[in-house]
């Protein structure tokens, strides 16, 4: 008897603040979980066509034959990379069970900027700022899979086979390459510096339409090859055990998956540059928005939330902001911050 005053007691207090908060959060986010995956992809895909063309065509004065052209130029960069680095992170992410690991751990980041440095200490930074855009972007794009796929050999044919062992072998490779970097840097001239540090941010206003072409035609044959493999992804991502269990070739399949990731990132870092968290932030977008789905729409939501992140948010810094900063700084910004959140929220498993 004495404890039914204080078990009824609380319940008109939880009743009257209930109204308060339901309308604002609850119900709605609970409902947007809810929906169906159809919807959730048919919705990103209507944002995606309004930005992009939205993009395209405003406040198009002046020549339209001259800037209409550039302009398409650019957004087929931001999308090629949305769908690069948004589908790499996704698979890296599903091979290593992690959701806040990125192909950036690996050291792909710091391999271009030791490969820039490194040109640039040998040959001079006008020398590498007009160098056959090809040429340059082959041999940074040889350089950084061959780099990935003689790593992933030697750690998957040894006798540890271990993707721990591989995760940290990466991150100190990165931070070797970023320390020798730092060090070629800093017996550099000033003014070769200057010229070396534009390098070193993703930037879509100066993107060579050849190399572009190339970059699709790689980045379409990858992803169709991930496509067909997406049951396999949903398999993996139930655990190794399972997927061994269930008679998935674990270290083949992720042997490929990596090296698939491998050749995603170095095509989109060789044609516009690094970006390292933005990986991160659309995937982390993309399972809060389908929690709970298969591959098959996990991969174009991801795509279509990075889609509309560099052609938004770039839309935003050119027409309110007036270039006031460059699109990689606010995208490594606001990554940083949610990095930052998701290790205070405990999300590292």
């Amino acid at each position: 008897m004495p404890k039914a005053p204080a078990l009824t007691s609380p319940a008109p207090v939880d009743a009257a603040a209930a109204p308060s908060r339901a309308p604002s959060t609850g119900p709605v986010r609970r409902r947007f979980r809810n929906a169906p995956p159809q919807l959730v992809v048919g919705v990103l895909l209507a944002a995606t066509a309004t930005v992009v063309l939205f993009f395209l065509f405003f406040e198009l004065k002046g020549n339209a034959g001259y800037i209409l052209p550039r302009r398409a130029i650019k957004v087929s960069a931001m999308l090629l990379v949305a769908v690069a680095v948004g589908v790499s992170t996704l698979l890296f992410q599903t091979v290593t069970a992690n959701r806040i690991l990125t192909p950036s751990i690996m050291g792909f980041d710091s391999l271009y900027i030791l490969v820039q440095t490194v040109m640039a200490f040998a040959l001079g930074a006008a020398a590498v700022v007009t160098a056959p855009p090809t040429l340059q972007f082959g041999a940074e794009v040889v350089l950084m899979v061959a780099f990935s796929a003689l790593l992933y050999r030697w750690m998957f044919t040894g006798a540890t086979r271990s993707l721990h062992l591989l995760l940290l072998v990466g991150v100190i490779l990165g931070s070797l390459f970023r320390g020798f970097s730092s060090l070629l840097q800093r017996l550099m001239e000033p003014s070769e510096f200057i010229i070396l540090q534009d390098l070193f941010f993703a930037s879509f206003n100066n993107v060579d339409p050849a190399l572009l072409g190339v970059a699709a035609v790689i980045v379409a044959a990858v992803c169709a090859a991930v496509w067909r493999a997406r049951h396999t992804l949903d398999v993996l991502a139930l655990g190794r055990d399972v997927a061994i269990n269930v008679g998935v070739d674990h270290r083949k399949v992720v042997m490929r998956v990596l090296l698939a990731c491998s050749l995603l990132v170095a095509v989109s870092t060789a044609l516009v540059g690094p970006v390292t968290f933005f990986g991160l932030l659309v995937v982390s977008l993309g399972y809060q928005l389908c929690r709970g789905f298969s591959h098959a729409w996990l991969l174009p939501i991801v795509v279509l939330i990075g889609a509309i992140a560099l052609v938004g948010g770039q839309l935003v810094l050119e027409k309110v902001f007036g270039f006031g900063t460059a699109l990689s700084v606010v995208i490594e910004f606001t990554g940083g911050i949610l990095f930052l959140y998701l290790l205070l929220k405990g999300s590292l498993k």
